[in-house]
């Protein structure tokens, strides 16, 4: 952000409080907070005494490390109590901790919740992310006014049922609710002139710094005359201050005076800013609803809850850090059969948001730095359905409990999507098609209702896109390639929403454009068309991409085919990234690379997660399944997989629920109601309209969407009008912001086998082939069952295809996906734009192949891409050589010294290169000329000095070269 004469940038603020320590006493637990470097503390104080109310006392002061500890003993004294003959301590130390979680009460007193381990699992620039290990439920009253209630014991094992330990994560600098693009982005609701032309307050000495010098966001032009008002009294004992009668000071003031003229013609303005998190990924909001207004928000951390994993792409040793990061909304959450579909507020069940993050590790600041992201979602089918679990079967039948004829809770789904992304909005829709008994079909039937119903009303510019595709079908045709096909839906979508990246394009980009990644160049931020072109480019334009719209993949449950197609999204992107961070010549990426070998890794864990969270099993289908290059073997692990999926739906997963929406506050315990593990549905509970608490029809059914949304889009409403919760002005390199400290910690000791550098996943390291000429992490490598995949794969070119799945690597799994689908039909061509037409092809017959060693032992040329052969001559002339080096260094053995064993004096050889003989142990200082001291030191002066007139002896050399053009 500019303004007329000064720059405006923009810092998170870290939160001060990394690490606490909780004493407690009889009457009252003390929980002490400090920074990273325990310079800065603060404390809370909780009373014990009352079982009913949390009182908490936030005194809002910063101590130093010497005052705390004399608090500490003060109250230590205070509370000592003489038992007999000796004195008991009154403060004793309960536990260390890294943050709070929350607060929570059932029926009896409240729970204090701290994290006690954390490991860090990625970094973002200077951020680091990390993830919750452990953590400390305390009981807050004293033992004395407990009163015990037979539930209570009962609601603490099933609150307990929500691991923490378990893929939650926080930051204490960044904002996990919101996407890169999102955090990068400036505060648009404080005009640029308010913010440069603001005077910081510089307080006298002895006037105590307030918090409510900050800049807040209610400033009007009435405080800020008042401000001027104080600014001449300020500068009076400002200048009071600085008198001085020292000559030297007065010295270095003057020569300090040219210095002060060329940064007043730059000046800029640094602000920190704390971002408001979005509350739909915070799932410790209500344990944090009862402190969130009455204490600092240094105590205040959002906790999410999903996937988080980065890896190194190694580049010929310039690394690339890949992240993907998975928010799971905690609205409408729950299990696999227990929550289908939406609510009446829009929210959708198993909605994940995942981020792919690609940066130049070499440049870590987000201002300066090269930053990449693309933003995918995933959530169940935005209406009223959902499945009896009553009978155990393995698919239960899918029933609409309300209908929706105005496609109201779409609408307010969609609304909500176009407020956060923008547009356009492409959804694929993996649902089965058809079907010889309808199950999954009648949702894709309703759904393509809810979109035409939508799309009616809305400009046709920012209509939502739909793309239709039976993953599970495709997968049984032998001429279909289901990855082929979603690779292609892929590229099309990812060109509509484009990739987000904080840099300006390369200079080459523009030179030589990429007719594949030129699209994308509309996404300015000023919406500029031209933008782009080589007659408008300038080597310092300010321009970022930005992305426009999101892809939303959903199947029935969104996990084994969603996860596939996103893999498949996220593989596009990868190239687009890499291509526009300046490592690739075009925006592809081959399947049997090592990048891409990581990114599915990486992809598989994803999903993993995601499914034991929501189904409680792994993946039963993955990545490799529709790859079909899966081995004979994960047949077992797939129906292992499956019947560990039925028990979880059919057994655990009532008290599952339970525990999170105990964990949420969507119930709340009290004496009056029910306890939650009798209520026989949690239907009132997710669902406010069915109890009156909204009326049925509070808006229009024609304009679905918000009436500020057009003229934004199709940039996101919620980023053009960005608002943070704190804004205020700060120095340069102020601890608040200091964003390297907090990240190195150079004032702590480490092992560098420790770090989390190392112990990230490596493309050369842990993907790379041990024998290999080619460092490429781009390059296709070609493995020992790669044969085996060219056959499954070369079937659409009349190949002859394999019956036996031990012999082909594909999971039997795979042909078993669609149920009661028949084989010879042939996939309808999809209407959208979007999507490919497939044409229909007669079923060939099935031929087995003849079966040889090479089959399964190819040839060394294929595996490594070389065949050992005889020497050339030179070759064996250079190992000569070498040889003789050897015997002439070790010297000849006489008769006496073979016989007796002993070797003569080898021969020293006289180094007459200009290396000394410098050991591990000892080194000898290089003999530095004259010429280049004189040289390094006109270099160091100039800083100082400015730079200087050339000397006649370099004139005269500038103008003989000169003289020859």
């Amino acid at each position: 952000m500019e303004g007329s004469e000064t720059k405006v940038h923009f810092f998170p603020i870290i939160n001060g409080l990394q690490k606490m320590a909780l004493y407690e006493t009889k009457a009252r637990l003390y929980l002490i907070g400090s920074n990273i470097t325990q310079t800065k503390f603060r404390v809370l104080k909780i009373d014990r005494t009352e079982s009913n109310s949390l009182n908490i006392t936030d005194d809002k002061v910063e101590y130093s490390h010497r005052q705390i500890k004399e608090l500490l003993s003060m109250i230590n004294e205070g509370n000592r109590a003489q038992s007999g003959q000796r004195l008991v301590n009154g403060l004793a130390k309960t536990v260390s901790a890294f943050g709070i979680v929350g607060f929570v009460r059932f029926l009896e007193g409240y729970y204090i919740i701290l994290v006690t381990k954390r490991r860090k699992v990625a970094v973002i620039g200077l951020h680091t992310i990390y993830k919750v290990v452990d953590t400390a439920m305390i009981y807050i009253p004293n033992e004395s006014t407990k009163k015990n209630r037979d539930d209570e014991p009962k609601y603490v094992r099933l609150f307990q049922n929500i691991d923490l330990s378990s893929n939650f994560y926080f930051s204490y600098s960044y904002d996990l609710t919101h996407s890169l693009q999102y955090n990068m982005a400036p505060p648009k609701d404080i005009p640029v002139e308010l913010l440069t032309n603001f005077k910081v307050p510089t307080p006298c000495v002895g006037e105590v710094e307030k918090a409510e010098d900050f800049l807040n966001m209610s400033m009007n032009p009435k405080d800020q005359k008042e401000e001027d008002t104080k600014e001449p009294a300020e500068k009076t004992c400002a200048d009071n201050d600085n008198q001085t009668t020292d000559p030297q000071k007065k010295d270095s003031e003057a020569n300090s005076s040219t210095k002060d003229e060329k940064e007043k013609k730059r000046k800029f303005m640094i602000y920190g800013i704390r971002n408001t998190p979005n509350k739909k990924y915070v799932w410790n909001s209500y344990l944090l609803k009862p402190v969130e207004k009455c204490l600092h928000p240094a105590w205040i951390l959002p906790i999410t809850h999903g996937f988080v994993a980065q890896s190194n792409i190694s580049v010929y040793g310039r690394s690339f850090f890949l992240t993907l990061i998975a928010r799971r909304s905690c609205r409408y959450a729950g299990t696999r059969f227990l929550k289908r579909g939406a609510n009446f507020e829009g929210d959708v069940a198993n909605e994940v948001e995942t981020e792919q993050l690609v940066w130049d590790a070499h440049v870590t600041s987000l201002q300066v730095g090269r930053f990449t992201s693309f933003v995918q979602i995933r959530g169940s089918i935005p209406s009223h359905w959902s499945q009896d679990v009553s009978k155990m079967v393995p698919k239960p039948p899918i029933t609409f409990d309300v209908m929706d004829p105005y496609a109201e809770t779409a609408g307010k789904h969609f609304n909500e999507l176009l407020r956060r992304f923008g547009s356009p909005i492409v959804i694929l829709n993996l649902v089965k098609r058809r079907e010889r008994r309808p199950h999954e079909s009648i949702l894709n039937t309703e759904y393509c209702r809810l979109i035409d119903q939508l799309n009616i009303t809305l400009p046709p510019q920012f209509r939502i896109q739909y793309v239709a595709v039976d993953m599970a079908r495709i997968n049984k045709q032998k001429d279909e390639n289901v990855m082929s096909r979603l690779s292609d839906i892929a590229y099309r979508a990812v060109k509509k929403t484009g990739i987000f990246q904080s840099s300006a394009p390369y200079y080459s980009h523009h030179l030589n454009p990429n007719a594949h990644y030129r699209h994308m160049e509309r996404t300015s931020t000023q919406g500029d068309h031209k933008f782009g072109s080589r007659k408008n480019f300038t080597p310092n334009e300010p321009f970022v991409r930005k992305q426009t719209g999101v892809v939303r993949v959903n199947c029935v449950d969104c996990l084994d085919r969603t996860n596939t197609a996103q893999f498949c999204l996220g593989k596009c992107a990868l190239g687009f990234q890499l291509y526009a961070l300046g490592v690739l010549e075009r925006p592809a990426l081959e399947f049997d690379s090592d990048c891409v070998r990581m990114l599915e890794e990486m992809y598989e864990d994803h999903g993993d997660t995601l499914a034991l969270q929501y189904g409680g099993s792994q993946l039963v289908h993955r990545i490799k399944t529709y790859r079909r290059t899966a081995p004979w073997t994960s047949q077992g692990n797939d129906i292992m997989q499956t019947l560990s999926r039925y028990y979880s739906n059919t057994f655990s997963d009532t008290e599952k629920q339970n525990a999170i929406n105990l964990f949420l506050g969507v119930y709340i315990p009290s004496e009056a109601s029910v306890p939650i593990w009798e209520l026989s549905s949690d239907y009132l509970l997710h669902h406010s309209l069915s109890r009156g608490v909204r009326p049925c029809h509070n808006r229009s059914t024609t304009q679905w969407w918000d009436s500020a949304l057009l003229s934004d889009l199709p940039m996101p409403l919620e980023e053009t009008r960005k608002s943070v919760s704190l804004l205020m002005p700060v120095r340069n390199q102020e601890p608040k912001i200091d964003l390297y400290t907090d990240h190195h910690r150079p004032s702590e000791f480490c092992v560098l086998s420790e770090l989390f550098s190392y112990q990230m996943s490596h493309s050369v390291r842990d993907y790379m082939p041990n024998f290999t000429t080619d460092e490429s992490p781009f390059s296709v490598r070609r493995r020992p069952g790669k044969r085996q995949e060219e056959l499954s794969r070369n079937q659409s070119s009349g190949s002859p295809s394999q019956k036996n799945p031990t012999m082909t690597g594909q999971a039997s799994t795979s042909s078993t996906a669609s149920s009661g689908t028949s084989s010879t039909e042939s996939e309808a061509s999809d209407e959208d734009e979007l999507s490919v037409a497939s044409a229909s092809s007669d079923v060939e017959e099935d031929i087995t192949p003849t079966l040889s060693l090479v089959s399964f032992f190819p040839p060394m040329t294929e595996t490594y891409g070389e065949y050992l052969h005889e020497p050339s001559r030179p070759d064996n002339t250079i190992y000569k050589r070498y040889e003789q080096i050897y015997k002439a260094t070790n010297g000849p053995l006489s008769k006496s010294a073979k016989t007796s064993g002993s070797v003569g004096a080898p021969l020293v050889l006289i180094q007459r290169s200009s290396f000394c003989l410098d050991s591990s142990i000892e080194t000898d200082p290089p003999t530095v000329p004259r010429r280049s001291k004189e040289i390094y030191s006109n270099f160091v002066a100039m800083a100082h000095r400015g730079p200087q007139p050339p000397a006649n002896r370099d004139l005269l050399m500038y103008r003989k070269f000169a003289s020859f053009s």
